[in-house]
Formats: structure tokens, sequence, C-alpha cells
């Protein structure tokens, strides 16, 4: 699979477009249908208490589900291909935001009022199995189809997950490589397809192999240390940046001045609070890594680089 998507992902970014778009629609088609027939199986019994394990319990969910969250920001990296960049990347940023959290919404508050919170901690499966339960129940015959359709969908979100990430992770290394943060051979495109094929060939591969040797909630709490670390650089850096170069020229501009990029940093340092001791272990290791690398080759190397002046004699 993960091969197949890399093949589309070379092909251009219209095929994966449009490869995405129509998993997209089979994803949200099911959980429409989720929250469509399992709202009338609700018991606002299950509601209570609303917040069982308080504010810790919260924030260590939302830590957690932010996994979900990460591909919004694909939008961005993929804004050199985009016909009117400062127009669409910020629309499809807030809108995505916008739907997403209105579906996880919907879907979260159908999940626990058919069946008790307790039920579906710790599954794997949640949706899933909680209809399975529902459907044994009376009247509930017509689920069969809707846990069928939620499997599906399930099973797609995760391939369009990858897609997505593939996407995004390739013009990443593109971007590093054009300012010589990695080498040349990442920022090559492909003569007929103009995609770059090397960059997303070996992110298939950083996909594939290590997925079929570790566990998914691994890399899922392994994705958000480092995601939300980078959005709290990303945010300091526009902090940073509007001080020490206010007549750049910005393809876009965060409104509100430091207020929002200050807000960003403190819920993000926030949410990485909520993740477990071993992922921070984890995260300092490959952060160590990473300034390894840049320090011993990419430093330098950077069109960014300026040397030192030299000492007089």
């Amino acid at each position: 699979m993960v091969l197949l998507l890399t093949v589309i992902l070379v092909r251009g970014i219209r095929e994966s477009a449009r490869t995405n778009n129509i998993m997209v629609l089979i994803k949200i088609a099911a959980i429409l249908l989720f929250v469509g027939f399992g709202a009338s199986f609700i018991h606002p019994s299950n509601y209570h208490p609303y917040s069982p394990n308080g504010w810790t319990g919260v924030l260590a969910g939302g830590s957690i589900i932010f996994f979900t969250y990460i591909g919004f920001d694909s939008v961005s990296t993929a804004s050199e291909e985009c016909r009117n960049p400062r127009r669409d990347v910020p629309i499809g940023i807030l809108a995505t935001l916008i739907v997403c959290t209105i579906l996880y919404v919907g879907v979260a508050v159908v999940l626990t009022g058919i069946v008790p919170w307790r039920s579906v901690a710790g599954d794997a499966a949640p949706v899933v199995n909680a209809l399975r339960r529902v459907s044994l129940l009376p009247g509930g015959h017509r689920l069969h189809f809707v846990r069928l359709a939620v499997l599906l969908g399930a099973l797609v979100g995760m391939v369009s997950s990858i897609l997505v990430f593939q996407l995004g992770q390739a013009r990443v290394w593109f971007s590093m490589s054009r300012d010589r943060l990695l080498p040349d051979v990442f920022s090559r495109v492909h003569p007929r397809y103009r995609t770059p094929a090397f960059a997303t060939v070996v992110a298939g591969f950083l996909v594939a192999i290590p997925s079929g040797l570790f566990d998914v909630g691994t890399f899922a709490e392994m994705s958000n240390i480092g995601t939300l670390f980078a959005f709290v650089l990303v945010s300091a850096g526009v902090i940073v940046l509007r001080y020490k170069d206010p007549t750049r020229h910005r393809g876009f501009r965060v409104p509100f001045g430091p207020i929002i990029p200050i807000l960003s940093v403190l819920f993000c340092v926030l949410l990485m609070a909520g993740l477990p001791a071993k992922t921070w272990l984890r995260f300092f290791i490959w952060l160590a890594i990473g300034l390894v690398i840049y320090i011993c080759y990419s430093r330098k190397r950077s069109e960014f680089y300026k040397a030192p002046p030299e000492s007089a004699s």
C-alpha cells in the first residue's frame, strides 16, 4: 500500500489530491453515518460524570488525540504548488481545522453517549466495537451496515493519513535541501512529473519499514511531541522575525501581533506536558541526534550561515 501511495505521489500533486479527496469523502461519509444513526441510541446517563478524570484527563486526552490534527499543517508544506497560496493556504488551514473539530466532537459525543466511557477505555477500535455491542440491543440491527462502513472508513482514513504525511514530509525535505540543510539529492525533481521523487521515495521507505516493526501508539506519541515542538519553534520564530526583521516581505502575516504566537507556544507546551515521560525521553534522544546532524553537516552548509570574520593579525 505504501508503495502504491509513493507511486501516486511521484506522479504529481494533482493525482495525489484526487486520490486523497476520494478517501476523505469516504471517511466523512462513514463519520456522518455513525453520527446520524448512532444519535438515536444515546443514553444521557452515560454523560454522568461528564469529566470523570478531571482536567488531568482532558490534558492527557488532548495530548494523545493531537495526532489526528497533524495533517492540517501539510496544507502549508504544499503551498508552493497552489495557484494562489496567499489566499488558498489560510482558507485551507482554517477550514480544515473547523470541519475536523466539528466531526471529531460529533463522534466523541455520540460514542460516549451510546456506551459507557469505561467500555471504550484502552480499546484499539472503540467506535467499531461500540457499534457491535449496541447492534445486539433491540432495534440495533440497522447498525450492522454502519459498523461495516465505519470499519471501511477507518482503514481508508489510515491510508489517507499516510498519503498526507508522505506528501508533507517530502516537501519539507525538499525545502531543507534547497536551503542546503540536507544533501542536494533531496531537492531534485522528477524530469517528467516535476515532483521531489527522491524525497518521496525515501519517505515511503521510512514509513513502510518502521510501521511493520513498532506499535502505532509509540509512533503517535512521538509524532505528537515532535510536531508540537515544531509548532513551538515556528511560533517563537514568528515573534523573533517580527521584531528583528519587520520589513521582510511576507506572503502571510499572523494577525493580532505577538498574541497569537504566544498563545500557540503556551498551548503547545501544555499539550506536550500531558505526554508520558518515556515519550519525552525518546524525544530528547531524537532531538540530540538531529542536533548532531545539524552541527556536523547542515550548519555551515546552510545558505543562511555567515562565517565569523577573521581576526586581524
